[in-house]
């Protein structure tokens, strides 16, 4: 893992035309570089955002430089009815979902409820893409193709001991940012194992990625003092967000990994997860928590 955080991404250099990326979090850092990107080779875009005025900028910018489609879901991932509502709009679109790519996220140095009684770092991070992937699932299997990509983080670690299933609201353990954080992305990572079983033979792909230290504006609710620490500690060696963008374009595009799955990559070096990540049982019982807290109510 060490000698893979200075490494650079592989680059493809194919174009996209016409071809439908849903991107999540697409307002800024990550998300935003990676929309240019997709743009630049004429992909069709649409962003899952809660910022109206900013997405409507990005969108119209995007239209006029590139001479793209460009269209926007408006969706808070601090409620559960409005990732509902976006999960309607997606299963409806009359058209194949080529790439998705799950980049919404926040990060909390103090423990915040959402309105509906989850952790946010865990309704944000996690399970938001839980109810997007679980609810598109056949859809995907459908159309016998499409990528689904995971920003996601080598922070996973930080969850070493693995999740607390009988407290993902951290009403019993002493809340941790970091340890929040690195759960909700081991969490992607195990719901991935399923999720890959799933796709099996069926032409659709999925697959995790870690950004490296990218200059984000992550973290900005946290309040002076943390801003400080990042700026001074973080931002110093912190690379470009165009690092990431290429990355996700490539693992969204690139032939060379048409057929990786259920891969963890260091932007687009592969890497074998640690053992927590890897935890089938783990992974089933996650599945299990999740369909109940998703509102499915189905087991499988």
């Amino acid at each position: 893992m060490l000698r893979n955080l200075r490494s650079e991404p592989r680059i493809c250099s194919d174009d996209f035309n016409q071809r439908l990326v849903v991107i999540t979090g697409a307002s800024s850092g990550i998300g935003w570089a990676t929309a240019k990107k997709y743009a630049t080779h004429r992909a069709d875009l649409l962003f899952i955002n809660r910022n109206e005025p900013k997405t409507r900028v990005l969108c119209e910018a995007l239209k006029n430089e590139y001479n793209i489609n460009c269209s926007y879901i408006l969706a808070d991932f601090m409620r559960l009815s409005d990732i509902y509502s976006a999960v309607a709009k997606l299963s409806n679109l009359g058209r194949n979902i080529d790439v998705l790519i799950h980049n919404a996220g926040i990060y909390n140095t103090t423990r915040i409820l959402t309105a509906d009684h989850l952790e946010a770092t865990f309704q944000i991070n996690y399970l938001s893409t839980f109810i997007l992937n679980y609810s598109l699932k056949e859809k995907f299997r459908n159309q016998a193709s499409g990528r689904i990509l995971f920003v996601n983080s080598e922070a996973y670690r930080f969850a070493a001991f693995g999740l607390h299933l009988d407290d993902l609201s951290w009403n019993k353990y002493r809340y941790s940012g970091i340890i929040s954080y690195g759960s909700a992305k081991l969490a992607q990572l195990l719901s991935m194992l399923k999720l890959n079983e799933f796709f099996r033979g069926s032409g659709v792909t999925i697959n995790a990625m870690h950004p490296g230290n990218v200059k984000t504006n992550s973290g900005q609710n946290n309040g002076k003092i943390y801003r400080y620490l990042k700026k001074l500690l973080l931002d110093r060696n912190s690379r470009p967000v165009d690092f990431a963008a290429e990355a996700l374009y490539y693992l969204g595009v690139s032939n060379e990994v048409v057929m990786a799955s259920g891969k963890f990559f260091n932007l687009t070096t592969e890497e074998k997860p640690a053992p927590p990540a890897l935890d089938m049982e783990a992974a089933e019982k996650l599945w299990e928590v999740s369909l109940e807290l998703g509102g499915f109510h189905e087991k499988k």
